[in-house]
C-alpha cells in the first residue's frame, strides 16, 4: 500500500510496449512505480504472486496480445493475455481495495455504424482479437474502482506500429498499396499516457461509489484512413530529409478486400470521446499533432 512517505505504489504491467514505455515516465513523477515487464501473463499464479508481493494502490495493465491476424490461430493465447489475465488482476485489485487501469480497443465493434461509437453502443467484435479484448473489459468490471480506456490505432516511438512499418517499406519500395476503406483516429502513446496520469490523479482516492469509475473512449480528435495516415507519414519523412524511395503519389489506395487477411477489421473505428472530455475536463488534440510528435522522435534517429 502507500509508502511511509505517502507516495502511492503503482504496479505497471506491459512496461516495454508502446503505451507502457510512456506510462513509465508519466506515472513515475509522483509515485513509487514498479514495472513488471517479464511476468508471463499465461501464468495466473505468477500474476497473483506479483500483486500480493507489492500490494499496490494502483494496478495499470498496458500489456496485451495485439497480433490481430495471428490471434485467429492462437485463440487460447490471445484470450489468456487479453481476457483471463486482466480479470485476475482486477480480482486482486478489488481484494486490496486498489484501483485498476486497463486499455481496450475499437476492435470490440463491428464498424458498421456510420458515425463514432459511444460507450453504450453494443459491441460486436469481428475477430478473435476483438472478442478477447471485450472479454477482458468485462472481466475488469469485477474491480469497482476501475477505469477502462478504449483507444484506436496507437502510434508510438517504442514497439511496433503502422507508422514504423510504412517508414520501413517506404525506404525499400517504389510503390505502396494501403487500405483506404477503414477509418479511425491515430492516437499517440504519449497522449494516452498523459491523459491516463491526469485522470488517475483525479480518481485514485475516490470511493467505489463515485460514478466516474468505468469505461471511456480515449482517442485523438478527427479521423483518417490507413491510406491517409500512410501519406501523412511519408510526407513528413521526406520533409525531414529521410531517404524515401516511395513518393506520396506512388501510394495507391485499395480496399480491405484486396488483402487476404485472416481477421476481419471494423470499417469504422471512430470512437466518440465526449464522455471522457466532459467528465474529466480533457481537451484532446487532432490526430496529426500526436502523430507528428511521435515522428519528431522517430525520424531523427532513423535519419542518423
Amino acid at each position: 500500500m502507500a509508502t511511509e512517505t505517502g507516495r502511492r505504489i503503482v504496479l505497471l504491467f506491459g512496461a516495454r510496449g508502446q503505451v507502457g514505455n510512456e506510462l513509465r515516465e508519466a506515472l513515475a513523477e509522483a509515485d513509487t512505480l514498479i514495472s513488471s515487464p517479464d511476468v508471463d501473463f499465461r501464468n495466473i499464479d505468477s500474476l497473483r504472486a506479483v500483486v500480493r508481493q507489492h500490494r499496490p494502490d494502483i494496478i495499470v495493465n498496458a500489456a496485451a496480445y495485439t497480433a490481430v491476424d495471428k490471434a485467429e490461430s492462437e485463440v487460447e493465447l490471445a484470450f489468456a493475455v487479453n481476457a483471463i489475465a486482466p480479470s485476475v488482476l482486477a480480482e486482486e485489485a478489488e481484494a486490496l481495495g486498489a484501483c485498476m487501469i486497463h486499455y481496450s480497443t475499437d476492435y470490440v465493434f463491428d464498424g458498421r455504424k456510420s458515425w463514432p461509437y459511444v460507450e453504450t453502443d453494443t459491441p460486436n467484435p469481428l475477430s478473435v482479437y476483438g472478442r478477447s479484448k471485450l472479454d477482458g473489459e468485462r472481466g475488469v468490471d469485477v474491480c469497482k474502482r476501475h477505469l477502462t480506456f478504449r483507444t484506436s490505432w496507437v502510434i508510438g516511438s517504442h514497439g511496433r506500429n503502422f507508422a514504423k512499418t510504412i517508414l520501413r517499406l517506404g525506404g525499400e519500395q517504389d510503390t505502396l498499396r494501403v487500405v483506404d476503406d477503414q477509418i479511425g483516429a491515430p492516437t499517440s502513446a504519449a497522449l494516452l499516457s498523459k491523459v491516463t496520469a491526469m485522470i488517475v490523479r483525479q480518481m485514485e482516492s475516490r470511493p467505489a461509489s463515485d460514478a466516474r469509475w468505468g469505461l471511456y473512449h480515449l482517442t485523438a480528435k478527427g479521423e483518417t484512413s490507413w491510406y491517409g495516415l500512410a501519406r501523412h507519414v511519408i510526407v513528413r519523412a521526406i520533409a525531414a530529409g529521410l531517404p524515401m524511395r516511395v513518393k506520396p503519389n506512388a501510394i495507391t489506395p485499395v480496399t480491405t478486400a484486396d488483402f487476404l487477411l485472416s481477421a476481419m477489421r471494423p470499417a469504422n473505428s471512430c470512437l466518440d470521446t465526449s464522455k471522457l472530455c466532459s467528465t474529466f475536463g480533457v481537451t484532446l488534440p487532432a490526430w496529426e499533432i500526436g502523430v507528428d510528435d511521435e515522428l519528431d522522435r522517430l525520424l531523427p534517429a532513423m535519419k542518423a
